[in-house]
């Protein structure tokens, strides 16, 4: 566990360093439209995002709409999304999902946070990504995998649960940088501070992270 927890404006200067970092820093998933979007989204549980975008135009090709989804067999399905893992819940997600949206959000996907979160496989990270790609609204901070463990590691916080992180960084991180938060955090998670073997040597915060005991 981290002994300290970085101040208000070394956060800030972590923000900032990230961001000229990766200015080229965007969601990862590839998508045209919302619908697109939200089963990408279930799709990319568990699994990498460059699967899903071999997946995802596959499976729109043969079910090009909502109604296509709703009424789609899940079995065929399943055949299409299996190299994404947990390829049964996923398919019955997306089956539910796109019915949900047929029956109660006029075949449009919802947007806000309440009717987001009622949809099958996504949660409030989907959400948030969701409302910010597709309709230019941050409400939070996206956490996945990427942001949980660069926010423990760099002081941001000493929670571990999704939903207490994302409320943490929330208070720490100025609201101007919510909507660039988890995809700076996804580059420099994939590119230099990895699971299991970070490349602090090289790191931008290196002067900065509490892992070297540094604290400006």
């Amino acid at each position: 566990m981290n002994k300290k927890l970085l101040r208000k404006k070394q956060i800030d200067l972590v923000i900032n360093r990230l961001i000229y970092e990766y200015p080229q820093a965007t969601c990862s998933l590839n998508y045209n439209s919302p619908l697109m979007l939200t089963v990408a989204l279930i799709l990319a549980a568990q699994c990498t995002d460059n699967m899903v975008n071999k997946i995802t135009p596959i499976l729109f090709k043969k079910y090009p709409t909502v109604e296509d989804l709703a009424s789609a067999n899940t079995e065929d399905i399943e055949n299409i999304i299996k190299p994404c893992g947990y390829y049964k819940s996923k398919a019955k997600n997306i089956v539910l999902t796109a019915s949900k949206i047929i029956n109660n959000f006029n075949s449009n996907v919802p947007s806000t946070m309440e009717q987001l979160c009622t949809l099958s496989g996504i949660g409030r990270k989907s959400s948030n990504i969701i409302l910010q790609e597709c309709f230019g609204l941050t409400e939070g901070i996206a956490v996945d995998t990427h942001v949980t463990r660069l926010s423990y590691r760099l002081g941001f916080t000493k929670e571990t649960l999704q939903d207490k992180i994302e409320l943490d960084l929330m208070k720490k991180i100025s609201k101007k940088y919510w909507s660039d938060t988890n995809h700076i955090f996804v580059y420099h998670g994939r590119a230099i501070c990895e699971a299991r073997r970070p490349k602090c040597n090289i790191c931008i915060l290196n002067d900065i992270c509490p892992k070297n005991g540094i604290y400006n």
